[in-house]
């Protein structure tokens, strides 16, 4: 099944599974220098700071204490990367998915610089993934996806507009302490913009 993948959706997936071990063998260095840190550690002049190549490299980490972050992503990425990786090619998938990674990267260090408090860093390819979940809905709104929690179907219009809805009013009211809802947000708004501009092109 796994070799059925479209050939640039397995080499994903491989990557970030291999930097998962890396982190769990390497440990906190991993962190400090591949994360994606604020732009500004304010007070806290012993946290990391940002490296430009952090708005890429954070997209291929997930959190070493929580399976789930990992399992999900990638889960993901198996459902919707390759049918989006056929539809628009390899080269303009992999641009569209690191445009999406660095535009949810963006988002978020935007929202950490205006928020403030204490630094901490941004892991997982969640960016990405929300990118090609709204690619999925535009290229295929009559498809039909299964909700795990409840297990209710719905065109995937709905549960595109529903899911990024919901991740808008958990950002908004601080729900949810300790995930990225607008770097979700910023991979979505980068996605669409790049979908819209290539469109414009093609007309």
């Amino acid at each position: 099944m796994f070799q059925q993948l479209a050939p640039v959706t397995r080499i994903l997936i491989i990557a970030n599974v291999l930097v998962y071990v890396l982190q769990n063998v390497i440990g906190t260095p991993m962190v400090v220098g591949f994360a994606l840190w604020p732009l500004s550690p304010g007070l806290f002049t012993d946290a990391p700071t940002f490296q430009v190549w952090q708005l890429v490299t954070y997209g291929f980490m997930h959190d070493t204490s929580n399976l789930a972050h990992i399992f999900f992503n990638m889960f993901a990425l198996y459902m919707f990367g390759s049918e989006i990786e056929r539809l628009l090619g390899a080269r303009r998938y992999v641009v569209y998915y690191f445009v999406c990674v660095v535009g949810a990267a963006v988002a978020q260090l935007l929202v950490m610089q205006w928020m403030g408090g204490d630094p901490y860093p941004t892991v997982g390819a969640s960016g990405g993934v929300f990118g090609l979940l709204l690619a999925f809905g535009m290229a295929y709104p009559h498809r039909k996806l299964m909700l795990l929690f409840p297990p209710i179907p719905m065109p995937a219009w709905l549960f595109v507009s529903l899911y990024g809805i919901l991740e808008l009013v958990l950002g908004v009211t601080g729900t949810q302490q300790g995930v990225a809802h607008f770097a979700h947000l910023g991979g979505m708004a980068a996605g669409f913009f790049l979908l819209q501009a290539w469109r414009r092109r093609r007309r």
